[in-house]
């Protein structure tokens, strides 16, 4: 256990030098009670121990400031809490975290698995020999849904890319190539649409899509998942998609 989470004590006064920390030089001892949930008197104690310690030095009334000292303390102090931090996530938590996988084969319950991503979506098969494995929560025949805990390893796959299709809205008396539409589908993974005058293009092309709403962010999530997307959207929406490809760090051309 780090020392700043060894005892409530200790927990307490590494609030506390933050406190002062973020409002030095004017220190009110009233707001950092409130703050950590302490008495005004307690406060006081502990920033006079904290002056002892070379933690803090006093400027006047009411005004205190961290030395150098206990800026490194609190730069130390803090990386012991990340680390700590860090290990309850991806060590303890994400040993027990379950997810739901598709399984390619019956997989007994307690099994380990290996991990692959398909379509999308996460798929299990038994054995332990990929990048990524799991052990099965239970028992599933094949094309069933099987819990998957203990993760361990990386799933190989490659990122999708994004093609953002745009298409003249219905005010500037311009048809789309219905033709150039039916192209880029030949290449997608996914098919989504924003705008009328857009799902109206793919319906005229034979293909409905997945979804009109949110196609930008919907597009960003089936890409992080490997899957090619094409997005047609009129022209006014095209921003709205690519602000959320952005956002989301995703690859994407435009056309």
């Amino acid at each position: 256990m780090v020392d700043v989470l060894a005892n409530k004590r200790a927990a307490t006064r590494f609030r506390i030098l933050v406190e002062i920390a973020d409002r030095q030089p004017a220190v009110s001892q009233g707001e950092i009670a409130d703050a950590v949930g302490v008495t005004s008197q307690a406060v006081s104690e502990y920033i006079r121990e904290l002056v002892e310690d070379g933690y803090v030095e006093k400027e006047g009334r009411s005004r205190y400031r961290v030395t150098k000292e206990g800026v490194d303390w609190l730069f130390q102090a803090a990386s012991d809490v990340r680390r700590y931090t860090d290990h309850v996530t991806e060590d303890v938590l994400g040993g027990v975290q379950e997810d739901a996988a598709i399984a390619d084969e019956p997989i007994e319950s307690g099994a380990r698995v290996t991990l692959s991503m398909s379509d999308g979506l996460l798929h299990a098969r038994p054995g332990d020999h990929g990048g990524a494995t799991g052990r099965a929560t239970g028992a599933a025949d094949a094309g069933d849904v099987v819990g998957v805990t203990g993760f361990e390893g990386v799933i190989e796959f490659e990122p999708g890319q994004v093609h953002v299709r745009s298409v003249p809205p219905v005010r500037s008396g311009t048809l789309s190539d219905v033709s150039a539409i039916e192209d880029a589908l030949a290449d997608a993974d996914l098919v989504l649409a924003t705008g009328v005058e857009a799902v109206a293009v793919l319906r005229a092309a034979a293909h409905e899509p997945a979804t009109y709403f949110a196609a930008g962010e919907v597009a960003a999530e089936a890409a992080g998942r490997g899957l090619d997307v094409l997005v047609v959207a009129t022209t006014d929406a095209v921003g709205r998609v690519t602000d959320a490809l952005r956002d989301a760090d995703v690859s994407y051309e435009v056309e």
